[in-house]
């Protein structure tokens, strides 16, 4: 990754996640609702739940709402049944892209999907063809300043696979997904704060782009992220 700048891409996507606000208590309240329906509705026993009612509360959703998917999903109260399905394919430059969606009918979904990939210059691939190029993970970014050494510590000592200090400073907790909220826990105990705290799918290696080839990208990754449908869209693209 030689050049990329691991800080600068996270705030480049917190960005846009930024701008994209008002989609986030829908996407939170479906993975809550799927959460609950797989695991039950106790947060106690549930971590995927559990991990589901923080974003919610990071996004300043009320209670209400959380309580009221919960309930959708575990039968106290009639809902919509949604089921996951995961998409892959490739974007600008064979970049490589998971779209992960939730969906009460995936034949439109699947339709949405793959209209966006030609439409906007990329290729839908067939299950299996881009996902051995990520890593099912726990990931914690901490901004730059961070001391690696403490970090690391605890960290590992809580279960961590690796740590990584990169060049601009930002420091990259990485766990087994299994073992995220550990973590994530141990260190926040510590006084150390992730920007960036998930379970997501890490691509092992970056593929840079900038200029027009960026832009293509970029709006490729937008049209995918704006369906109705997409839960995440994972990819491998370090966009200037």
């Amino acid at each position: 990754m030689a050049g990329h700048s691991k800080w600068a891409n996270i705030q480049h996507r917190k960005g846009r996640q930024d701008e994209k606000r008002q989609r986030i208590w829908t996407r939170v309240m479906r993975e809550i609702m799927v959460a609950a329906r797989m695991g039950g509705g106790d947060i106690a026993t549930n971590p995927r739940l559990r991990l589901a009612v923080e974003k919610g509360k990071a996004a300043n959703m009320p209670l209400e709402n959380v309580k009221y998917g919960i309930a959708k999903a575990t039968g106290s109260l009639e809902g919509v049944h949604y089921e996951e399905v995961r998409y892959e394919g490739y974007g600008i430059g064979g970049a490589a892209i998971i779209v992960d969606c939730m969906t009460d009918n995936k034949v439109r979904t699947v339709a949405e999907v793959r209209h966006a990939f030609s439409k906007h210059g990329g290729n839908m691939g067939t299950e299996g063809s881009v996902a051995f190029q990520f890593k099912h993970c726990g990931q914690l970014i901490f901004a730059p300043g961070t001391i690696e050494e403490n970090v690391m510590e605890i960290a590992l000592e809580a279960g961590a696979d690796d740590v990584i200090a990169h060049d601009d400073g930002a420091i990259e907790v990485l766990t087994p997904y299994t073992d995220f909220e550990a973590v994530k826990n141990a260190l926040e105990a510590a006084g150390f704060k992730a920007e960036l705290a998930e379970v997501t799918m890490r691509a092992d290696n970056m593929i840079e782009m900038a200029g027009s080839e960026a832009a293509r990208m970029q709006k490729l990754l937008d049209v995918l992220e704006d369906l109705d449908d997409t839960q995440d869209v994972f990819h491998n693209a370090a966009i200037s």
